[in-house]
């Protein structure tokens, strides 16, 4: 499935105080999943496998790492939990790294709301305008960004331009 998707991601000291302000607007609880991120080695963008209680997919995406809302395309196919996938993708492929994390779900119409916790990094909110059946231009799905991002009251300061694999490795780089 191709998607088309607009999305930002904020690094906050709490959740508590962002999730408290989404649930004024009744979203939709999908629930709290457990979720493994395996970055595999990729010639062209990224590719990881999800696995958590929820959510399993493998995922292609590529995406620019620069501050604000960003969009990104994507390529998802939802699969069952199989740890053969993961083992097929590690011979052929090798780990980059992964990303262990806590994760909050809710949606408001297309718009899906993540609240984070990320092993070794952080909390984090993370707000994905999503457009699977082309309804959307992107225009509109960054406009839906921008409102949730202006709803939660957020500053540059609190954007984060890479994605958690990339903050995951420049940590590594650095010891």
């Amino acid at each position: 499935m191709h998607i088309k998707n607009f999305e930002f991601k904020a690094r906050v000291n709490s959740i508590e105080k962002y999730e408290t302000k989404l649930l004024t607007l009744n979203p939709n609880y999908i629930g709290t999943d457990h979720q493994i991120d395996t970055y595999f080695n990729a010639q062209n963008g990224r590719l990881k496998l999800r696995q958590g209680n929820i959510e399993n997919a493998l995922i292609q995406y590529n995406r620019k790492n620069i501050k604000g809302s960003k969009e990104s395309d994507i390529i998802l196919f939802k699969h069952k939990t199989d740890n053969a996938l993961k083992d097929i993708l590690t011979k052929e492929l090798g780990v980059l790294v992964e990303v262990d994390k806590l994760r909050k779900i809710y949606f408001i119409n297309n718009i899906k709301f993540h609240f984070d916790e990320v092993k070794n990094l952080g909390t984090f909110i993370e707000v994905e305008a999503i457009d699977d059946a082309n309804k959307f231009t992107i225009e509109d799905l960054k406009n839906q960004c921008n409102y949730y991002f202006n709803f939660f009251e957020l500053n540059e300061e609190n954007i984060i331009a890479q994605s958690y694999s990339d903050l995951l490795l420049n940590i590594s780089s650095t010891k």
